[in-house]
């Protein structure tokens, strides 16, 4: 009976390709394919350590499209490596159906920890972190998006979320209707050289944006009730 292979979830850097785990480049180095969000993201990670390895495509919304040839890879033995373009696979990223599917064939799932956007904004926020939400990509569209925080108002602890800079403006004025002016924290550009912590209430938040639209995404951060 061949032994089947094993799914390593790796943490890969959020900015700074510096950011990568001794351990992280063996396994990357060791499996026989790495799954990845997007190849042209992996390809500048892989680069800049020499690490040549078989690549396949996996991104949400077409997650499942993949799940066969790379449960098959496992099934015959081989590992593999998941991998996102940043951070941790299956936080607010493509992996969970992965994961999920490999665990119900029996295969052995890895975490090999590494960067995460959500523990590097908690670890320098200054917001209480004894009981953390994470509520990830809120919902844009303004009434969703006011009962979705609405359901939230009560809650103790931090609340954290991940944003396009975009629509940091129109979440905090939606934000400010339903939890008030509290203590807020915007992180954005995380460990890249242009890193910002933002550190004010929802109101003065709000006044200190810049009028322009701002690129990338950004973790925000706001203290519970």
């Amino acid at each position: 009976m061949i032994q089947k292979g094993r799914l390593f979830v790796v943490g890969t850097p959020i900015g700074n390709l510096e950011d990568i785990t001794i351990r992280a480049l063996r396994i990357l180095k060791e499996v026989e394919a790495i799954a990845c969000e997007d190849t042209r993201q992996t390809i500048k990670l892989l680069n800049a350590y020499g690490i040549k390895k078989r690549l396949i495509s996996y991104f949400h919304p077409k997650e499942n499209q993949k799940l066969p040839e790379i449960l098959a890879l496992l099934n015959r033995g081989q590992d593999v490596a998941l991998v996102s373009d940043a951070g941790t696979p299956g936080i607010s990223d493509p992996g969970y159906p992965l994961i999920k599917e490999a665990i119900n064939q029996g295969i052995q799932v890895i975490p090999i920890p590494g960067p995460s956007a959500l523990t590097a904004a908690l670890s320098a926020a200054g917001l209480p972190t004894h009981r953390v939400v994470f509520v990830g990509f809120p919902p844009s569209k303004k009434g969703s998006l006011k009962n979705f925080l609405s359901k939230l108002s009560e809650e103790e602890g931090t609340l954290v979320f991940f944003l396009p800079m975009r629509k940091i403006k129109n979440f905090l004025e939606v934000a400010r209707e339903v939890f008030g002016s509290r203590k807020a924290v915007l992180a954005r550009e995380l460990t890249k050289i242009h890193e910002e912590f933002i550190r004010l209430t929802i109101d003065d938040l709000l006044s200190a944006l810049p009028e322009e639209k701002m690129r990338g995404e950004a973790t925000l951060l706001i203290e519970g009730k």
